[in-house]
């Protein structure tokens, strides 16, 4: 097989388009020598200019200097064909998503290339398996799905097909390296593995916003604020276009047999239909205005409504003491009995429940009632639920207190998790069923979450933060309130779950 570290590989790149043209600079970057070709000349000609500007680019932030931009740049040569490659060590194929496109690149390539010479797709989507099946060498064929922008994104996904010899994808692990990439492994499933674990995120946010649980803007200001996202779901999926991100919700969903977990959202469908795309079509969840949001409302005062009391359940501790020393800090008057007062606001901290259930369990007064998330902590943004009862005047009250620092408070409707539970939830969920299923290891699964999804923590690391049986908890709260499946806990996070307990006594 192939020695991808050898000095004097030589990668081809075919197809000049963003893609190709940032795989090509990190190679050139990393010392490797690159042929770039395209069906268009120009393209090609276009994009040895651009890599030269980025390198040039880089070397006045800093990040290189001068010769070695100059030494990136010439390592990139112009292909003026297919037929060029035949001395390539590797190639990867960065042509249209189209499956007929691609195979047909394959084919030709086989006649050209020595048998030695691994070939790879840096789809994002497309089954490596399909891509290799009519290919004379099936098992020299694998997987190299870069992020957008190539040189920012430090994941790549290395894909095993259905036929691949595992020594390619040994080998492609090691030229991800040398690519100054985090190189993951994962099978040939759909969606591949970034890309599932990304569902949690925004679907479960699709879901809270159609149960008319919560605001498209407030979804996304707790998943930032709260837990530490780097952008919102929404913002995300206008980022991508809700037209791309839709298609890949229906392919996951359809490529595992109508998953429940995948279910894809009627309400993006609808939003697709009617053209709300994100920031390319200049509106989708926020409207866009030169390629930037545009406030389409200005913050809304808090209230300066406060309660007489307040009462706080000590049924989850932990969420009782940090919302306590909270409400010490705000000036609030503490009830400290084991039960509330007539006029005092209840407040509970439930890890999964909603408030309904909360309420109805330790027998507060539903109208009196608000529920706090106080999982991710209370620093940034909080979030108060309420029951369907809970009254106007403690809602106002509840918001008015727990805004009173200047920390904004998000209202939302009775849900089991709130918003940051459910979602971080389905995040770790998914990330546990992906480990299961044998798909990757839970060391890749973390690493594809943080660098290619940006995620604060990986599925794994949130589950060692939250504590494996509150995250069961979570899952299991809904399943129950909801009835669906797509909030059933995955063996491994039961297992991982009833051994921690085992530990634990």
């Amino acid at each position: 097989m192939m020695d991808a570290s050898r000095k004097d590989l030589v990668l081809g790149v075919v197809g000049a388009g963003i893609m190709g043209r940032g795989i090509a600079q990190v190679a050139a970057a990393g010392g490797i020598q690159v042929l770039l070709t395209d069906a268009r000349p120009e393209a090609v000609a276009d994009a040895r200019q651009f890599i030269a500007r980025m390198l040039d680019r880089a070397a006045e932030k800093g990040s290189i200097t001068p010769s070695q931009a100059t030494e990136a740049a010439a390592r990139v040569r112009a292909a003026a064909s297919l037929q060029d490659l035949s001395a390539c060590h590797v190639v990867i194929e960065a042509v249209a998503e189209n499956l007929a496109v691609k195979r047909e690149v394959f084919g030709k390539l086989e006649a050209i290339v020595d048998d030695a010479c691994i070939l790879a797709s840096n789809t994002s989507a497309i089954p490596i398996t399909s891509i290799a099946a009519q290919c004379k060498r099936p098992q020299r064929i694998a997987g190299t799905h870069f992020f957008n922008p190539v040189p920012l994104m430090k994941l790549v996904e290395i894909i095993d097909g259905a036929l691949t010899d595992p020594a390619v994808c040994d080998a492609l692990m090691v030229l991800g390296r040398r690519l100054g990439r985090e190189p993951v492994r994962c099978t040939d499933f759909p969606g591949f593995l970034a890309g599932n674990i990304g569902r949690g995120f925004t679907l479960e946010a699709a879901h809270i916003v159609e149960e008319g649980v919560s605001t498209f803007a407030d979804v996304d200001s707790v998943m930032r604020d709260a837990v530490g996202f780097p952008m919102g779901p929404f913002q995300l999926i206008d980022n991508n276009g809700a037209d791309i991100v839709h298609s890949a919700m229906e392919s996951v969903y359809e490529g595992f047999y109508q998953e429940p977990y995948f279910r894809p959202s009627a309400m993006i469908r609808q939003r697709v239909m009617a053209g709300l795309l994100g920031r390319k079509s200049g509106r989708g969840f926020f409207e866009y205005r030169d390629g930037k949001v545009v406030n389409a409302e200005a913050p809304k005062a808090a209230p300066t409504e406060r309660p007489r009391a307040v009462w706080v359940s000590p049924a989850e501790p932990a969420g009782a003491r940090a919302l306590t020393a909270l409400l010490q800090s705000l000036g609030a008057k503490l009830e400290t009995g084991p039960q509330p007062g007539a006029d005092a606001l209840c407040i509970v901290t439930p890890v999964g429940e909603d408030a309904t259930t909360s309420a109805s369990r330790q027998q507060l007064d539903p109208r009196r009632t608000v529920a706090v998330d106080a999982l991710f902590g209370l620093g940034k943004r909080r979030t108060c639920m309420v029951t369907p009862v809970t009254s106007e005047e403690t809602v106002l009250q509840a918001v008015g207190l727990l805004s009173a620092d200047g920390v904004p408070t998000v209202a939302i409707k009775d849900s089991p998790g709130f918003i940051a539970q459910r979602i971080v939830a389905m995040i770790v969920n998914i990330g546990c069923w992906i480990a299961q299923s044998g798909f990757a290891s839970p060391d890749d699964i973390d690493k594809a979450a943080r660098f290619g999804l940006g995620y604060p923590k990986g599925c794994f690391a949130f589950a060692d933060e939250i504590g494996v049986a509150r995250v069961v908890s979570i899952l299991n709260a809904a399943q129950d309130r909801t009835g669906d499946p797509r909030y059933r806990p995955s063996p491994w996070l039961l297992r991982r779950a009833e051994l921690d307990a085992a530990a634990a006594r």
